[in-house]
C-alpha cells in the first residue's frame, strides 16, 4: 500500500458508530465490481476508481459529504482520494487498515452486489412471513391450467432474457398500480417471480401490505428455483401490461397512500423541496421512479430516471450516501407512495413530491451523469483512425468494460482497466505506438486518460470522437472476442441469476447464501430496518 501524506484516517469503529447514529455516511470501495462483490462491509459502495471521474458526482452529489475510502491492499484507495480531493470534496478520509481494517475489528463482510437490499428482502420475508410457493407447485398450477397469472417484476430486458412460460413483465414498481387490471377476478390467483428472492418477495408483499384480495405468492427463488427444479424456461418473450384504468388507478393511489401513511412518509410540495435542495448540510437525491418513457415526455428538471421496484434493489448504487435524504417523483402518486414506503422502511428519510408539481414537467431530455471538466483533448472522427490504424503507427486502447470490448471492438485495440494505466506502464506492458486512440462506448470515460496516459508515455494521445458507437454507426469493421487484454475482466461480477448458462452449484450457493442474510444482519447491527 503507498504511504499516506495527505489524509486523514477513519477507523472501523468510527464508521459504525456514523451509521448507528444516523449521520450521512459514503463509505466507498474503490476495487472493481468483482472483488468487491467477494467480501465487503453492509453499507459499503462500489466506485472503482477506473470510473471514478464519471460516476462519484451524481452518487456522492455533496462535495462536504464526509467520505471515507478503502481497498483490500492495492494501492487504489489513496490514488482515489487524492482524486476525490482535486474534485473539490473536502471531507476526505482512508478506512484506516482498509478492507483489512474492518475485517480486524471482527466487523460483517457481506458478499455479492446491492446487499443491503437483499438482506432487507430476507428480514421482510422473515418477520413478515411472505407466502410462496415452489417451482413445482407453481408448474403443476399452469398444468392444470388453473385461475393464476404469474407477473415478472424484474426490468424488461431481464424478463426478455428468460422467462416463466405464461409469465408477463410488470416491473416491481409498477406492480400495484396495474396489478388489477391484469387479473379476471379477485379469485385469480397471483405469482410474483424475479431472478432470485428479493424483487419477488418485496413484489408480493406489496400486494398483500396494498390490500390486493387475490390470493399471492411469491415463486421460491425466482428463475434460478425453476431452473433448478428441471423446468423449462422461455427466451425472447414481450409480454407487456397493458392501459392503466382509471377505476384501478384510483383503488391503488388510495392503497399506496395508506401504506406510505403507516411507515411516516410525507407528502411535500415544491417550496419544501427548493428548501431541501438548498440544505448545504444534507445530500439530497430526487428519483423520478415512473416509466422511462413517461420520464421523457416530461419531467422535473434535475430529476433522475430509476424505475421505482429497481430502486428499492439497487438503493446503495443510486443512493450511495447512507443518511441521505430522498425525493420519489409519480404524477400518479401511487408509485412513489409504495416505492417510498418501502425505502422508509430501509431506513431512508424518504418523501413523496405532491404530484400536483407535474405541471412543473418542462425538461424532455436524457437524465446526464454531471462529470468533471476533462479538458480540451484532440480528437479524430473514425474514418481518420481507421486511416491511421492502416498506418501501422497508432495504437487504440479501450477503456470501455470487457463485456462490451469482447461483443465488439475496433481491430487491433487492446482493453485495460483506467486504474491499471500506471502499473502496465511501469511494467513496460502498454503496446509501443507513435500515438494512442483512446476510447470507450462513447468516449466519455475515455477522455479523462489523456492526460495521464501522455504522461506515462510521452506520446501524442487522440480521443476517438464519438467512441465504439461512432464507429460502429460508420460501419467500420469489428471483431470480437478477447484478443487483446492488458487486465483481468474483474471490471464486473457474474451474477449468479443472470443468463441461462450459470452451473446449478453456483445458483444454489447464491441462495444459500441469501438464506443467510437475515443472521449476517444481526451480527453486523447497524441497518435500522424495519418490516
Amino acid at each position: 500500500m503507498e504511504k499516506n501524506l495527505y489524509f486523514a484516517l477513519r477507523s472501523a469503529g468510527e464508521i459504525r458508530q456514523q451509521l448507528l447514529d444516523g449521520q450521512e455516511v459514503a463509505l466507498v470501495d474503490v476495487r472493481e465490481e468483482a472483488p468487491y462483490a467477494t467480501g465487503h462491509p453492509l453499507f459499503a459502495v462500489n466506485i472503482p476508481l477506473s470510473r471514478l471521474d464519471i460516476d462519484v458526482l451524481s452518487r456522492i452529489p455533496r462535495l462536504s459529504t464526509s467520505v471515507t475510502v478503502y481497498d483490500d491492499g492495492e494501492g487504489l484507495a489513496l490514488r482515489a482520494a487524492q482524486r476525490l480531493q482535486q474534485l473539490g470534496y473536502s471531507d476526505v478520509a482512508l478506512l484506516q487498515g482498509g478492507l483489512d481494517g474492518w475485517r480486524s475489528q471482527g466487523l460483517e463482510l457481506f458478499i455479492d452486489v446491492n446487499s443491503p437490499s437483499k438482506a432487507f428482502g430476507e428480514l421482510v420475508e422473515h418477520q413478515q412471513k411472505t407466502p410462496s410457493l415452489a417451482a413445482e407447485e407453481v408448474a403443476a398450477l399452469l398444468q392444470r391450467s388453473e385461475d393464476v397469472r404469474v407477473v415478472d417484476v424484474r426490468r424488461f430486458d431481464e424478463y426478455q432474457t428468460m422467462n416463466i412460460p405464461s409469465s408477463t413483465s410488470l416491473p416491481g414498481g409498477e406492480l400495484l398500480l396495474r396489478i388489477r387490471d391484469l387479473l379476471p377476478s379477485a379469485q385469480t390467483t397471483v405469482i410474483v417471480n424475479c431472478a432470485g428472492r428479493t424483487r419477488s418477495i418485496i413484489g408480493t408483499q406489496t400486494l398483500i401490505d396494498g390490500g390486493l384480495e387475490n390470493p399471492v405468492y411469491a415463486l421460491r427463488n425466482g428463475t434460478i428455483g425453476w431452473t433448478l427444479a428441471g423446468q423449462t424456461l422461455e427466451k425472447g418473450q414481450s409480454r407487456q401490461y397493458g392501459e392503466l384504468s382509471a377505476a384501478t388507478t384510483a383503488r391503488a393511489r388510495i392503497d399506496a397512500r395508506r401504506v406510505a401513511e403507516k411507515y411516516g412518509v410525507k407528502v411535500i410540495d415544491a417550496q419544501q423541496l427548493a428548501d431541501w435542495q438548498q440544505q448545504s448540510d444534507r445530500t439530497l437525491y430526487l428519483f423520478d421512479i415512473r416509466s422511462e418513457a413517461e420520464y421523457l415526455a416530461g419531467h422535473l428538471p434535475g430529476s433522475r430516471h430509476v424505475p421505482g421496484g429497481q430502486l428499492v434493489q439497487e438503493t446503495d448504487h443510486y443512493a450511495s450516501v447512507r443518511g441521505a435524504r430522498i425525493v420519489l417523483i409519480d404524477d400518479l402518486q401511487a408509485r412513489a407512495d409504495i416505492t417510498a414506503s418501502w425505502l422508509a422502511r430501509m431506513n431512508w428519510e424518504v418523501a413523496v413530491l405532491d404530484p400536483e408539481q407535474a405541471i412543473a414537467f418542462s425538461e424532455i431530455r436524457r437524465w446526464q451523469p454531471p462529470v468533471p471538466e476533462a479538458g480540451l483533448h484532440p480528437s479524430a472522427e473514425p474514418a481518420i483512425v481507421a486511416n491511421w490504424l492502416e498506418s501501422g503507427t497508432t495504437q487504440v486502447l479501450d477503456f470501455t468494460t470487457s463485456a462490451n470490448y469482447v461483443n465488439g471492438h475496433i481491430p487491433g485495440a487492446y482493453w485495460l482497466l483506467k486504474a491499471d494505466l500506471p502499473t502496465l506502464a511501469a511494467k513496460g506492458q502498454l503496446p509501443a505506438a507513435e500515438r494512442y486512440v483512446v476510447t470507450c462506448g462513447s468516449s466519455l470515460l475515455a477522455k479523462y486518460t489523456v492526460n495521464q496516459l501522455q504522461s506515462l508515455t510521452g506520446k501524442p494521445v487522440v480521443v476517438l470522437e464519438g467512441g465504439n458507437a461512432a464507429w460502429r454507426t460508420a460501419g467500420l469493421p469489428l471483431v470480437t472476442g478477447e484478443s487483446a487484454l492488458l487486465s483481468e475482466r474483474i471490471d464486473r461480477y457474474r451474477r449468479p441469476y443472470e443468463g441461462t448458462d450459470v452451473p446449478p452449484e453456483v445458483m444454489q450457493g447464491y441462495l444459500d447464501w441469501e438464506y443467510g442474510l437475515v443472521a449476517q444482519l444481526d451480527n453486523d447491527g447497524t441497518h435500522g430496518f424495519r418490516s
